[in-house]
């Protein structure tokens, strides 16, 4: 691994000369390695013949995957078959050269292949190895699959989401996300402790583990608390006014109050009456909450005869949090919105949304491209099996 290098560089980025094999499929890996491939690492994406099933997952990018473009910009696909010796012989030349590798295959399937981490990682003690998995190494778990609605389910997640009557998905692959994060935030951590030390490490990442990590708070109400909370549809379960409320032009806003200051300049300059805030049943948060139905009741008599417009500005001239409840075509539009320009692998030109970590001095991934499947494949066999010093 080269030494990593100061950002402030226009030309430099902070993962240049890191190499970073992935067998890879679907949303959490891929997420992961491009996130690595934005800071300057290699990324050589291992693919089944068949492809990266996700190739497949809809064409709404131009014709092709919105999926796979988003996750699989600026990598190098290469085509293997671990049943095939010299493809086998491949992939441990490619190991022997990364200093990360990455796989989010189903359970053992590496393992049946002829791969498993502890033994690459006594082979190669500097490198680092990062597992993806559905639900780790639980026993009883282990032939489950675990795709990302599968885990929001099973983490409980669903049954805090949604209306009052009916539980719901969250609208994206949270759990498929928040893994890829994760794994991305690990490994940047071992890079630091393998460029201090000289050693690798082993990563494990779950997408249950990241979900049950996010389901603290609803968790420790449960097993310590007076119950988990409820669905509240628009409204907060545990902060009170923190919800959607309709004016009388039918629009809905989202307003947040996080503090005392903060309810008692709504009721003075929003509501128009400061003795709602000092009213026993609403003095505290707690007791808005126990009182919820109520505390809407009296908020909904007075901002029903307002409409959205009124009923914001005196949101800003109190300084009250808000927001819009935006549709999607309505994010497209958003002032806040920053894309940047991708391609997919047929050339087709498209705008997503940039990532969320800025650097200054470099645009990440501003003008690459998805591959095509097994686009590298004779390429990196050339480079690889043809080196006399990895034998």
């Amino acid at each position: 691994m080269t030494q990593m290098k100061s950002p402030a560089s226009q030309l430099e980025k902070p993962l240049q000369g890191v190499l970073v094999v992935s067998v890879e499929q679907a949303v959490a890996a891929p997420l992961c390695t491009a996130r690595l491939a934005d800071a300057g690492a290699r990324v050589i994406k291992i693919e089944r013949p068949g492809g990266d099933f996700a190739r497949g997952y809809d064409k709404a990018a131009k014709g092709e995957s919105s999926y796979f473009v988003w996750v699989n910009q600026g990598k190098e696909s290469l085509v293997l078959d671990f049943k095939q010796q010299d493809d086998k012989l491949l992939l441990d030349r490619l190991i022997a050269s990364a200093d990360v590798f990455v796989q989010n295959l189903a359970p053992g399937a590496l393992v049946r292949a002829g791969f498993d981490m502890d033994g690459l990682r006594k082979c190669h003690p500097k490198l680092i190895t990062c597992d993806i998995s559905g639900y780790g190494d639980s026993e009883e778990m282990a032939d489950m699959k675990a795709y990302d609605f599968l885990v929001q389910a099973e983490s409980g997640l669903v049954d805090i989401s949604g209306g009052i009557n009916e539980p719901g998905r969250i609208g994206v692959s949270v759990c498929d996300i928040g893994a890829g994060m994760a794994a991305h935030a690990a490994i940047l951590e071992a890079l630091l402790l393998c460029a201090r030390t000289g050693r690798g490490s082993e990563l494990e990442i779950s997408l249950f583990d990241v979900a049950a990590e996010w389901m603290c708070v609803p968790l420790i109400h449960n097993d310590y608390g007076m119950g988990p909370p409820t669905r509240q549809g628009l409204q907060h379960p545990s902060i009170a006014p923190y919800g959607a409320y309709q004016t009388s032009d039918g629009i809905s806003t989202v307003i947040s109050i996080q503090n005392e200051r903060e309810w008692h300049r709504f009721c003075e300059v929003v509501l128009g009456n400061a003795d709602i805030a000092i009213d026993e049943m609403f003095s505290t948060n707690m007791a808005r909450v126990a009182n919820r139905e109520e505390l809407d009741k009296c908020i909904n008599g007075i901002i029903s005869r307002l409409n959205a417009d009124e009923f914001r500005a005196r949101l800003v001239g109190a300084s009250i949090a808000q927001g819009r409840i935006n549709s999607v075509s309505g994010l497209s539009e958003h002032a806040a919105l920053r894309r940047i320009n991708v391609r997919t692998s047929e050339g087709e030109n498209l705008t997503i949304p940039a990532q969320p970590a800025r650097w200054r001095g470099y645009q990440a991934r501003e003008g690459t491209g998805v591959p095509e499947l097994g686009e590298h494949t004779e390429k990196i066999r050339t480079e690889f099996m043809d080196r006399d010093e990895l034998i």
